[in-house]
């Protein structure tokens, strides 16, 4: 029971579903519920991957992809991406720690921010179209769970940047553990060769995926290999620009790591 209310504790958190009333809401709760932040990325993306499935039987597939981003931003609020536009602003509008971060807090978004966020959109939306619709659907759940699991990575690995003790992210950078980081880890996996191994059953209609039988989960094991290398070259700019990471950053390593599975899929899985 427990575990259910730390799992609909991060799932009003980070999306815009409700919580059932009976959770109730603990401020203790906040930092244990990471754990489930990486599976509650495997909501998001079977919305987005229903969308896409759907949306294909009668348009092209970019409007398919198109519609498809647009239900993962509904869902979460654009949480993660105003973090990787604010991201971009702070980074790209100062070299000066503080003024970076000041500017990260302004919630106006400039030049930088918004160039930064088509560039991911058009990206997101480009590979997914690229794809199958069935590669697609694979490649959205899998990317959405892979990329959280790498913010999570962040949250254990760095130090938050930011003292103030009314900052939004504070409560859950201090609750991250050990448990949480294992659980966080251990249900991406889970979930990325549940989605192989799917893949691999369903046969044809999921497309080729090269290395023969286990090509699935080759694929999509070097998908999430390259979303670690990027989350960490992102962490270790983070800590020399900032000195560890804000929510901002979390964010924008979601969104990286997000697109950086999408390339790496569609570079293994799409037909030339």
């Amino acid at each position: 029971m427990q575990q259910l209310r730390l799992f609909f504790t991060a799932l009003e958190y980070f999306t815009r579903w409700p919580k059932p009333r009976w959770v109730g809401h603990d401020p203790a709760w906040l930092g244990p519920c990471m754990r489930w932040f990486p599976a509650l990325g495997a909501l998001v993306g079977l919305l987005g991957a229903a969308v896409l499935g759907l949306a294909a039987q009668a348009w092209p597939p970019w409007v398919a992809a198109a519609l498809s981003t647009a239900a993962t931003l509904l869902a979460t609020g654009a949480l993660h991406e105003d973090g990787f536009a604010d991201v971009c602003d702070g980074l790209g509008g100062s070299r000066e720690r503080e003024r970076a971060l000041a500017i990260m807090g302004d919630s106006r978004i400039g030049a930088f921010g918004a160039i930064g966020i088509a560039m991911m959109l058009l990206l997101k939306i480009g590979c997914l179209a690229a794809l199958q619709p069935a590669q697609a659907i694979a490649a959205l759940v899998c990317a959405h769970v892979v990329s959280r699991a790498g913010a999570l990575v962040l949250m254990r690995a760095l130090p938050y940047a930011k003292p103030q003790a009314d900052s939004k992210a504070r409560p859950l950078a201090l609750g991250v553990g050990r448990a949480e980081l294992a659980i966080g880890i251990a249900s991406a996996l889970l979930v990325v060769a549940a989605v192989a191994a799917a893949c691999t059953r369903a046969g044809p209609p999921f497309g080729a995926a090269p290395g023969g039988p286990a090509g699935w989960l080759g694929a999509l094991a070097a998908a999430s290999l390259a979303v670690a290398a990027s989350t960490a070259l992102l962490g270790a700019w983070f800590r020399a620009r900032l000195g560890g990471y804000t929510g901002d950053c979390l964010g924008a390593a979601q969104q990286v790591g997000e697109v950086v599975f999408y390339l790496g899929a569609c570079a293994l899985l799409a037909t030339p």
